[in-house]
Formats: C-alpha cells, structure tokens, sequence
C-alpha cells in the first residue's frame, strides 16, 4: 500500500508518442500528477517542437517548458529493430498517447484494435483535430484552425474588430487537458474492472465544451454571441475599467456585491440610480455604467482602488503583465514557478503544478526536458529488467 504522500499516478507509466502541444502538454500533467513518461521521438530532429523559439543557449524554451520530468527514446518505426523496440515499450506501459490524424497510427500498425488485440490492458489516448468520426476525421489541424471554427474567435476581441486569436494556443491546450481527464478515468475503469479503453479527443468538440453560456443561448434563444472586449456578456458591472494609471478589473457579480463597490468607490448615487437597481438592468445600460463608474476610477491609482475594493470585500485585480504575475506573492505561495538545473538552458523557470493535492507535497525534484534519444540506454535496461506479469494488469513489471 501507498502511503499517503505518494503522488496518485505513481507506478502508472505513459509511453508519448505525441508531439507539439496537446499530446505533450496531457503527458505533462500525468507527469506531474507522479506517471513516468516515456517519449518517442522520431531520431536525428526529434519532436518539432525542439525548433521552435524562444531559444536559450540554442536549447527550445516552447519544448523545455512541456517536456521536463520525461525520458526520450528515438525509435524509427519503419525499421524492425526499432519496432521491435516499440512492442517491448507498449507491452510496459499502462497508457499510450498520440496526436496524428487520424488513421496514421493504423498505416503503421500501431492503431488501436491492433494493439488492443495484443495488449487488452493498454489504455489507448488519441488528440487529433476532429477525432475518429465525422466527415472531417481526416482533415489537418492546427490551432488556429479550431479556434476560428469552433467560435471562440467570433466572440474574441473589441465589437466590430476582425476575429482575434485567444492569446494562447486554446486549441491544443483545452485538447490536452481534455485527453488528460479522459485518461484518468479509463484508468479508473480499468482499476475497477472494465477493461481498457481508447480515449479519442477532437480539438474542435473542445472548443464547442468551452463555449460557456454561448452554445444554449443560440441553440435555446437564437442570439449569437459577438465580441464584448472585457466585458460579461451576461453580468455588469464586470470587465476592465480605467484609473489614473493604468486599469483595474471589477466583478461585481450580483446585487449585494455591487452594494459593497459603490460603498467602497463612495458612489451612492449609483444605488440610487433606477437604471443600476438590478443586474439586468445595469447589463442594459452598460455603457452609462462605465462612464459613472470611471469618473470616480480615474481620480485614483489601480493599487489605491484594489486595496479598498479588496477591503471591502469586491472582487477586482489588476491587469497584470506576464512580467507582473511571475513577481506575483501569491504565485510564489503556491510554488507554482519551479526552477530546473538544466545543462544547457542553465536554470529553466516553468509553471509549477497546479493541481494540489492534501497531503501529496509538491514535487522539488525535476528533470531536465531530455536530448533527443537522451535516455535510450536506460530505456533499453528497463525493457531487459521487465519479466511478463500474469497478473489481471497483463503487462510487464520489474524483476
């Protein structure tokens, strides 16, 4: 029995064949969530993702950021040595992750009844643009792709400005995280008896789960969302608005909430108003508020307002910078900017883990993002020391 310190995926190995962004990026939570994560590479350039920048000391920051804490292995498989390699790896592995469109694994051999024929205990995890059906299946996707089909991009940005981009990739990030939930509860279906299960995740059905209020509210009313730039489409006052030196975001999210801001802004005559007495009235007259919000805003800094809205009990923070929230005490207090020795980058800073568990601690030990096929000794010694387990989990386990 575990105890009670261990992390939760603790035993679970993952064997990545993904690479870029949503595959690496759901391997990295399993990761950090205690899986060991062994990632295949094509030999010689490894993941794509090693050439895109920023770079420090030539070394990728965009691959460092998502592959730290896993091993490498580069495995051409199209060559018997190397697919010999590969059965020895998924008959180890508790879960298998890819992200090529689909039916690229089936040309290799690779594809998910063909292995589940041969491992029946190998929980098989796909990200593709449009997963396994549908009349797009096949189609190549990007990011940018299913942000603009999927209608996050139409309701992104300033009113009556072109369709912008979400300013990270929202795409493979909902996607990863997605494959990620998936994948802990096909172990979990597995533990309870139910066998394993291919997890088969479209980049595009994610961007329609992120679509909040948007999807009923069109499906439901007919009304289609449009870009609102800060602002709530349902609730006011809720968005960014202007001080003397910069910008602060109010959420004042129901009545009593924005009793407490006019007390806090000394501002009663916005209780008084008959326009602001109810949240939809105050969402109907939303330009009149944040004019009558602003006049008082604008006399004071963003610190002077936050400290007395904060006070007060008003939900509100700053506009922060990328630079601002990295300083951020309260990032600090939650560890969640780790630092790892690496040989080449020197000290590389990514985001720490934000799930926490009680009683789990957070790891402080890290490895290095690997060199392509950087770990492949260690690989192949793993593979010798395994011996076929008859038990129910049908895999291997060490000697």
């Amino acid at each position: 029995m575990k105890d009670t310190e261990s992390p939760p995926l603790e035993g679970i190995t993952i064997l990545d064949l993904s690479r870029v962004l949503a595959g690496p990026y759901c391997t990295m939570i399993l990761s950090q969530l205690g899986a060991k994560v062994i990632k295949v590479e094509m030999p010689g350039t490894g993941d794509d993702s090693r050439a895109f920048g920023p770079f420090s000391n030539g070394k990728s920051l965009y691959f460092s950021s998502l592959n730290y804490d896993k091993q490498s292995i580069a495995l051409n498989l199209k060559q018997p040595a190397d697919r010999e390699i590969l059965e020895g790896l998924l008959n180890l592995a508790d879960v298998v992750v890819e992200n090529f469109r689909p039916g690229t694994m089936e040309k290799l051999g690779f594809g998910w009844e063909t292995l589940h024929a041969k491992y029946p205990n190998l929980i098989y995890g796909a990200a593709s643009g449009f997963g396994d059906s549908g009349p797009y299946s096949k189609r190549a996707a990007y990011d940018m792709v299913v942000q603009g089909m999927g209608g996050i991009m139409s309701m992104t940005g300033q009113p009556d400005s072109p369709p912008t981009r979400v300013g990270v990739s929202i795409g493979d990030l909902a996607a990863g995280l997605y494959l990620a939930i998936g994948i802990l509860g096909a172990l979990h279906k597995r533990s309870q008896g139910g066998g394993a299960v291919k997890v088969d995740i479209a980049m595009l059905d994610c961007q329609l789960a992120l679509l909040e209020d948007a999807l009923p509210a069109y499906l439901c009313l007919g009304e289609i969302a449009q870009p609102q730039g800060s602002r709530h489409p349902e609730i006011a006052p809720f968005q960014v608005y202007t001080t003397s030196d910069g910008f602060i975001v109010i959420a004042a999210g129901n009545d009593h909430l924005f009793s407490l801001m006019a007390t806090a802004l000394k501002r009663p005559d916005l209780l008084e108003n008959h326009d602001y007495t109810t949240n939809a009235l105050r969402r109907a007259h939303v330009d009149q508020l944040e004019g009558d919000m602003e006049r008082t805003l604008r006399k004071r800094t963003t610190k002077d307002w936050l400290d007395l809205l904060n006070t007060a009990g008003v939900p509100c923070g700053p506009v922060n910078s990328v630079a601002d929230v990295a300083k951020d005490p309260q990032i600090a207090a939650r560890n969640m900017i780790v630092s790892i020795p690496d040989p080449v980058i020197g000290n590389l800073q990514v985001a720490g883990n934000p799930i926490k568990l009680s009683g789990v601690p957070d790891r402080t030990d890290h490895r290095a993002p690997p060199n392509v096929d950087g770990d492949r000794a260690a690989i192949l010694s793993l593979l010798r020391e395994a011996k076929p387990d008859r038990s129910a989990k049908g895999n291997y386990v060490h000697a």
